[in-house]
C-alpha cells in the first residue's frame, strides 16, 4: 500500500487541469484539442527521459482524462538509490529549467521529495520520488477542447505495464542505484 503525504496532496492540487466556471480556462488561446494536449505532454515527457543520462528504464503509467484536460503518467523501474536521489532531481530540474519552465512548488521532505514545473504553455510538470524510491513522472494539461484521447505512443524502455499493477522498481542500473552520492563532475 502507498503512503499519500501533504506534500503529494498539494501536487496533485498543482497538476490538476484549471478552468473557471464560465468554461473559459488558463490555455484555451492555444485552441488545442485534448488529443493533442496529451501528444504535446507525451512530447515533454520524452524530452525529460532523453536528458537523463544515463538512460533509466521506464513503463508508461495511467493515462487520465478530465473533461478538458488529460494527464500523462511513466513510472521509472531503475532502482534510484537514496544516495543518488538529489543527482536524479538535478538532472531533471536542470532539464526543466533549459527548457524554459517555471518552477512552482517543491517538497523537500526526504521521505517523498518532488519538483512541480509549469511550461510557458501552462502544461503542468511533476517528478516525485514515492514508495522504495521509485520515480513518477506527471504531465497535465491545461483545459482544452474536448476531443477523444489515444493511449501514448512512445515506446518504453524495459516492459510497459501499462492498463496494470506497476511494480517496485526492479532494474538495477551501476549510476543510479550506487549507494555513494556522485560528484558533480562524475555525475553525467
Amino acid at each position: 500500500m502507498r503512503t499519500v503525504y501533504p506534500g503529494i496532496l498539494l501536487g496533485a492540487l498543482l497538476l490538476t487541469g484549471c478552468s473557471f466556471s464560465d468554461g473559459t480556462s488558463v490555455g484555451d488561446s492555444k485552441k488545442m484539442n485534448m488529443q493533442e494536449a496529451a501528444e504535446h505532454a507525451d512530447k515533454i515527457l520524452d524530452g525529460t527521459f532523453a536528458a537523463i543520462k544515463p538512460t533509466v528504464h521506464w513503463t508508461h503509467g495511467e493515462s487520465t482524462q478530465g473533461s478538458c484536460d488529460v494527464s500523462r503518467r511513466r513510472a521509472v523501474m531503475t532502482v534510484i538509490s537514496e544516495a543518488r536521489r538529489g543527482n536524479f532531481l538535478g538532472v531533471v530540474e536542470r532539464y526543466w529549467k533549459s527548457q524554459g519552465y517555471n518552477q512552482i512548488g517543491v517538497n523537500r521532505n526526504t521521505k517523498s521529495p518532488a519538483m512541480y514545473f509549469q511550461t510557458s504553455d501552462e502544461f503542468n510538470v511533476r517528478l516525485l520520488i514515492g514508495d522504495n524510491g521509485q520515480a513518477f513522472f506527471e504531465v497535465a494539461t491545461p483545459c482544452v477542447e474536448k476531443s477523444s484521447v489515444s493511449p501514448p505512443t512512445s515506446k518504453t524502455v524495459g516492459p510497459n505495464y501499462a492498463g496494470k499493477s506497476i511494480p517496485d522498481p526492479n532494474v538495477h542500473s551501476d549510476f543510479w542505484s550506487a549507494p555513494t552520492s556522485a560528484s558533480p563532475t562524475r555525475s553525467r
